[in-house]
């Protein structure tokens, strides 16, 4: 794959393309749960809003502030998720997100920690509330 190379980072074109074309970015006004997850080293916030319908992940939005490899794994991530069960859901990795994006570069790894960790804690929270 073709690299873009933003600052001195570099990154693949499936990257690129969630960072100036993401997915499912937005509010999810009706959402059922939402999570917030952020990186104090970095200074990256990741917020994903769920909206459930007989277990399944119907809708999923996302917010995130950060750089392009953050933006990527959130569009990533939310498109992973979508239309898969809680359960199915639950398990995407970081290594998932980070594999569906065609890698990203080591010193970005962090970034799918922190889109699959906000997917998870939203899911964590929907289960909360409807325990």
């Amino acid at each position: 794959m073709d690299a873009v190379v933003m600052g001195n980072v570099d990154y693949n074109k499936n990257v690129m393309e969630h960072f100036r074309n993401p997915r499912n970015m937005g509010e999810l006004e009706d959402a059922d749960a939402e999570a917030t997850v952020g990186n104090p080293s970095c200074g990256d916030v990741m917020k994903i809003m769920i909206k459930v319908k007989d277990d399944v992940i119907v809708d999923i939005k996302f917010q995130t502030m950060g750089c392009a490899a953050a933006i990527a794994t959130s569009s990533m991530a939310t498109e992973l998720a979508k239309s898969k069960t809680l359960e199915e859901a639950e398990k995407i990795s970081n290594k998932d997100v980070s594999l569906a994006l065609g890698e990203l570069p080591p010193i970005k790894e962090h970034c799918s920690n922190l889109a699959a960790d906000a997917l998870r804690k939203a899911i964590e929270v929907y289960r909360k509330k409807t325990a």
